[in-house]
């Protein structure tokens, strides 16, 4: 087994303090608007209403369907994801 970062004298290994558990530090560590979690909320309902939708009204079968709301649900993360990244090189 190798050490890769020398230790310092009063312990420390140079990198960042990752804080306690659940207290939140570090930079991404604001607390979560109630406009998000109404978001993800919206966003839940709607991926569930899809899947419904598809299996019960439009009778694709169980397989299709779930697999159609788990394809929406990915392309929500990846616009998500493209938005945020938009949004934190613009404030840099």
């Amino acid at each position: 087994m190798t050490v890769d970062r020398d230790v310092t004298r009063d312990g420390s290994t140079g990198l960042p303090d990752p804080g306690t558990p659940g207290q939140g530090s570090g930079a991404g560590s604001a607390p979560v608007s109630r406009a998000t979690l109404a978001a993800y909320a919206v966003a839940a309902v709607g991926l569930v209403g899809w899947f419904l939708f598809g299996w019960l009204v439009l009778q694709q079968g169980f397989v299709s369907s779930v697999g159609e709301a788990v394809g929406t649900a990915f392309a929500l993360l990846l616009a998500v994801s493209i938005v945020g990244t938009v949004r934190r090189s613009r404030r840099d």
